[in-house]
This record gives structure tokens, C-alpha cells and sequence, in this order.
């Protein structure tokens, strides 16, 4: 398995990436590496909308691998198989995400692909891209499994402004897409607690009071 580009975007810690790709509208981009910066490997490529992305979950190696895992959104109690499921720790570290194509750009740095909707950190080596098929790939009438009980879950999140005045604009949205999936782990109920988080290179801190997520300090993070 080679890689052939690493993505870059705002989430530059585990904590707070969207659990699936699509429930956010943060952009990325992917920068191919010196040996695959050849433009006519993206021919055609712009009259597709999404793409597929197969990469590598390049913080969640280990060397041995259960048979059974806990999906964080059940509680963290319930187990399931780890091929019934979604979870970094598998066999073989491999993850795969439908992402929105917004552009391709020639640069110094050679074709890069700009898309929204990721679910990857900052740095993730990808291995592959293939164009998303409607026809083939949607499949209306599919079972979506345990996830039909925590898909329409969603916090209220509530940004008072003299703190939503510390972060960029253009990115408040996304940032409130982020938290309103609720980045705690589903075991987590204590009113009092703080969290924390990275994003777009500041620090948030939030509560959790039954269903409202309160932001209740943005910082920069030292450059």
C-alpha cells in the first residue's frame, strides 16, 4: 500500500472530529505526494460532485485487534462486532469517506483537491481516491442498523457573542456543525464537567446540560 497524499485541514487532534463524514461543511485539502503530482491523474475528475477517499487511521495502530467493540454512540457499554461497525480499531487501519469535491487547483505544490464533509485528522495519509457513482453506490432502501437509533441525535448549541467574537466568522458555522454532534464520549453526563477541544487553531471549552451544549471559552492557540 502506497500513499499518495496526505489530506490538511482544521482538526489537528482526535477529539472533536465529526464521528461520520458529511455532518460537516469544514474544508479540506488533499496534497499528493512528490512522486503522484502528475495533473493528468486528476483528469475527468471535476465532472464527479463526491469522492470516495480509502486511508490510513495513522493514530490508531495497535498490534492486536478484539473481536467485539464499543460504538460510543450506544453508551459505550453495548458491544457489537468490529466489522458491524465503524471503529479505528480493526484488523487493518483502513478508513474510507464520501467527501464533497469543491475544486481541483494546480499550485507549487502541485494538483490539489479541495473537498468538505471529511472526517479526518489533520495529516491522515491517504491511500486511494475513486470517483462516488450515484447510480451504484446510493442505495435508497438500505438498513442502517443500530445507527437508526442515534442518527437524528443533536445538541442546541449556545455561543454567547462576546466569546463568538474571538473566532473567524466563516468558520462559526462549521464549528457549531462540529459541536452540535456533541464530540463527548456517550458515557459522559456530568453537567459540571469542562471539555475541551482544538479547532481551526483555537482552543473551545464547553458544557453539556442535558441537550445544550454551552461554549464557554474560545482561545488561540500559541503560534
Amino acid at each position: 500500500m502506497k500513499i499518495i497524499a496526505h489530506i490538511h485541514n482544521d482538526f489537528s487532534d482526535k477529539f472533536g472530529i465529526p464521528r461520520q463524514s458529511g455532518l460537516n461543511s469544514s474544508i479540506s485539502q488533499i496534497i499528493f505526494e512528490s512522486q503522484y503530482r502528475n495533473a493528468d491523474s486528476l483528469r475527468g475528475i471535476d465532472e464527479f460532485s463526491h469522492l470516495w477517499l480509502i486511508w490510513n487511521f495513522s493514530q490508531s495502530n495497535k498490534e492486536d485487534w478484539s473481536p467485539t467493540v464499543r460504538p460510543p454512540r450506544l453508551g459505550g457499554n453495548t458491544k457489537v462486532g468490529v466489522f458491524a461497525s465503524r471503529s479505528p480499531f480493526r484488523p487493518n487501519p483502513i478508513g474510507l469517506t464520501v467527501v464533497k469535491l469543491i475544486k481541483t487547483e494546480i499550485t507549487d505544490k502541485g494538483p490539489v483537491i479541495y473537498v468538505s464533509g471529511a472526517d479526518l485528522l489533520d495529516g491522515t495519509p491517504i491511500y486511494d481516491i475513486k470517483p462516488y457513482i450515484p447510480y451504484s453506490d446510493c442505495i435508497a432502501d438500505a438498513k442502517d442498523g443500530f445507527t437508526s437509533i442515534t442518527k437524528n441525535y443533536k445538541l442546541d448549541v449556545y455561543i454567547p457573542s462576546d466569546i463568538s467574537k474571538e473566532f473567524p466568522k466563516y468558520k462559526l458555522m462549521v464549528l457549531n456543525e462540529i459541536l452540535s454532534g456533541d464530540p463527548r464520549p456517550s458515557y459522559h453526563s456530568d453537567a459540571s464537567r469542562v471539555y475541551g477541544m482544538s479547532y481551526a487553531g483555537y482552543n473551545i471549552k464547553f458544557t453539556v446540560n442535558d441537550k445544550t451544549l454551552t461554549v464557554t471559552e474560545i482561545k488561540k492557540i500559541p503560534v
